[in-house]
């Protein structure tokens, strides 16, 4: 396994949608490898493929029950909501609060190509939902109001993270 980078904001990958995995290879069953490595040693609890240059649609999460690999996730219901700050490991050293489902079911396909239904609720769900969020180009930022949003981007951009 390898550590890879994980790119920050303002780097446009990060507001771009990353693409279905059409076949499950032995290059993504790698990557997701490497990205848990990446996500335990940046001490995160979710990462996205599109955080470190591959636009695929690949999340890994693990909130203390393990890691949990989703290929081509999709949410199939969101069950009631609630705000909380969030953090991301592609801006560092900014929180926001967001509001999200509480509790999600959600389909994906895992690591050996088989179609996996579940449900998360609690701070899995948050991190599953945030995961989501960047392969379809979102960040957290983008859910604060625009005056707070050109004051966090032009806070980051003052202090740029190697």
């Amino acid at each position: 396994m390898a550590s890879l980078k994980i790119i920050k904001f303002p780097d446009p990958v990060l507001q771009r949608r990353a693409s279905s995995v059409e076949v499950i290879r032995p290059e993504e069953r790698a990557l997701v490898d490497n990205m848990l490595e990446t996500m335990y040693l940046n001490q995160g609890v979710g990462l996205a493929a599109s955080q470190v240059s591959v636009l695929k649609r690949i999340i890994v999460v693990d909130v203390g029950g393990g890691p949990i690999d989703l290929i081509n996730p999709a949410i199939a219901a969101r069950i009631g909501s609630e705000k909380a700050k969030e953090g991301c490991l592609s801006l560092p050293g900014i929180m926001v609060p967001v509001r999200r489902a509480k509790k999600i079911r959600y389909k994906c396909l895992n690591r050996d190509g088989k179609l996996t239904e579940g449900e998360a609720e609690g701070l899995l769900a948050r991190a599953i939902q945030h995961e989501i969020d960047h392969l379809e180009g979102r960040l957290i930022i983008d859910y604060v109001n625009p005056v707070k949003r050109f004051f966090l981007k032009k806070k980051i951009l003052k202090n740029p993270q190697p």
